[in-house]
């Protein structure tokens, strides 16, 4: 049985690297003390564990899976490179261009002083900072260096072994230091600071309209008295800064739409949206509530809108809930980059924002038309418009020129991934093109990559032991010290030099490194998603530029 097993996945090798995705989305997410392996580095190592039975695999399998995710990354990042130059943009900017140069010199430094070979410095760096992606793009540029194969192979095995032993110290050691010794290094409370920036960001104020965060939204019936401060005044000022709106309006055997500059009537009956507990405390008190069924048959919707309209990026979330158009609309969430950010009355909104609308259809539709483009749930991707894409930037990277005898390009999965950052910033602009749903895109950023470290893995698997036999302790160390150096360094430039609030000073550091598991353990010692506001710029270029120092390393150790 062993045997036939063994044939059978040499003879198929498609089948060993499904064993090995299945293996490492099993044992990843598990955690112990708190912490997990994460699923890259369990699917590295269970494809190093089933390498061991000498599998072939070609590296074209490799070079396709790891292109598909590439321009996923950027594609995914791409808005937030023109969307976020609002007020803290040029500062996030700054701030995260000099903490990419700690990252890059940090684990060279550490490589030179260890004497680390090319392959494993690399690997060392990849783990290190956290960037699985900057291994795809140092093994392009190793295969474009003028050395011999068996030698160029030595290289590329040496990868996934210095980014194996280095990865779980990058991730762990990151979230530690942001979250548990980086408050204490600069002093502060960091519960306590986001509470207080909360506060700044009128997260104590009650405002009406579009930023109402609140899911229990529901609608009642209710008969209007004979009351001067109801009848006769427009809907919109009756009950200011309740966060309650009347939808429509009975008046005998008739119907009406209303709007904020409705009349009441004495003996009507409203139908009125709001927070459940405003309609209960409030209203029920002071109105007689009455079933009323056809009355309260509204068409409701609730839809995700990209945003996408340049009168609205950079306005805060109580400026827009100003507007006419903001009428009944209610604010549910906001991702960006994937993650969520709070909602609170002066968080600013971002062009490539993602808003989960709901409210009464008619309302929800006049606020799409304001803000962007409805991204519904639909079941297919542009196609034409993704293969186009990685083709275009592919041949844009494979372009070279030789500097000192030595070939420099962008790889072509360094032009897929410039290709994604200008399409899918061009998708915000005009999103009737290059559709991609958001399932979609995880998917192709989730498979692409892991597939790609399978394939790695199983490639490596016979040095694998060895490899980490001659350097692991020695590795480790080094790797440890190269995450650890410019993570202490970086709250301490964010907070002395670039003067970031202590509240999102930690979500900056976390998203420049691009480990959104230390922003999530960041998020729970502050007991606040106000981390999350200084994640979005500081990811996107951090995203971006250590994935092509991948290059920069192989250059500077070969």
């Amino acid at each position: 049985m062993a045997d036939w097993l063994v044939r059978t996945f040499q003879t198929y090798p498609e089948l060993a690297i499904f064993l090995s995705l299945a293996i490492g989305f099993a044992i990843g997410p598990r955690k112990i003390a708190g912490f997990s392996l994460g699923n890259v580095t369990a699917t590295l190592l269970a494809a190093v564990a089933i390498g061991q039975l000498g599998i072939a695999i070609s590296p074209n399998v490799k070079s396709t899976f790891f292109i598909l995710f590439i321009f996923a990354v950027g594609y995914g990042v791409g808005p937030q490179f023109v969307s976020g130059l609002t007020k803290e943009g040029p500062r996030q900017i700054g701030f995260s261009l000099v903490v990419l140069v700690l990252c890059l010199l940090s684990p060279v430094l550490c490589a030179k002083l260890a004497g680390l070979d090319l392959g494993y410095a690399a690997g060392m760096y990849a783990g290190s900072q956290t960037i699985s992606a900057s291994i795809g793009v140092a093994s392009d540029q190793i295969a474009r260096l003028d050395m011999p194969a068996d030698q160029a192979k030595t290289y590329l095995d040496q990868i996934p072994i210095g980014y194996a032993v280095t990865y779980i110290f990058g991730t762990i050691g990151s979230a530690i230091i942001l979250a548990q010794l980086g408050p204490k290094l600069i002093g502060v409370d960091l519960e306590k600071a986001c509470k207080d920036y909360e506060q700044t960001m009128g997260g104590q104020v009650s405002e009406g309209g579009l930023i109402s965060a609140i899911r229990h939204i529901e609608l009642r019936a209710y008969r209007v008295p004979d009351d001067d401060s109801i009848v006769g005044r427009p809907v919109r000022d009756i009950w200011p800064g309740m966060r309650v709106f009347v939808e429509r309006v009975r008046r005998g055997d008739q119907i009406i739409e209303a709007d904020g500059e409705t009349m009441l009537r004495p003996d009507d009956v409203v139908a009125v949206s709001g927070r459940r507990e405003r309609l209960v405390e409030t209203l029920n008190p002071m109105l007689e509530e009455v079933q009323d069924r056809e009355l309260l048959n509204v068409p409701a919707e609730v839809v995700d809108v990209l945003v996408t309209h340049r009168t609205v990026a950079g306005m805060t979330l109580e400026a827009l809930a100003s507007h006419e158009w903001a009428r009944g609309v209610y604010l549910r969430k906001i991702m960006r980059n994937m993650v969520e950010i709070p909602v609170l009355p002066r968080t600013e909104i971002l062009r490539g924002d993602i808003l989960t609308l709901a409210g009464g259809r008619r309302h929800v539709e006049a606020a799409i038309e304001q803000l962007g483009y409805p991204d519904r749930t639909v079941e297919t991707t542009d196609i034409a418009f993704l293969a186009a894409g990685i083709v275009l930037g592919g041949l844009v990277g494979a372009l070279s020129y030789k500097l000192g005898g030595i070939p420099i390009s962008l790889s072509t999965s360094g032009g897929a991934l410039l290709a994604g950052l200008v399409l899918g910033w061009l998708r915000t602009i005009r999103p009737v093109f290059g559709r991609i749903p958001g399932p979609a895109l995880w998917l192709l950023n989730t498979l692409g990559l892991n597939i790609f470290i399978a394939v790695v893995g199983i490639s490596a698997g016979p040095g694998f032991v060895a490899g980490v036999q001659a350097v692991g302790l020695s590795l480790l160390l080094w790797g440890a010290l190269a995450t650890a150096i410019p993570m202490v360094l970086s709250v301490y430039i964010g907070r002395y030099i670039f003067k970031f609030h202590p509240a999102i000073l930690f979500g900056a550091c976390a998203g420049v490194r691009t480990t959104t598991a230390a922003l999530g353990m960041v998020q729970e010692a502050a007991k606040s998603k106000i981390p999350a506001l200084g994640y979005g710029m500081p990811y996107a270029i951090g995203n971006t530029v250590l994935t092509i120092y991948g290059m920069v390393i192989v250059l500077i150790f070969s």
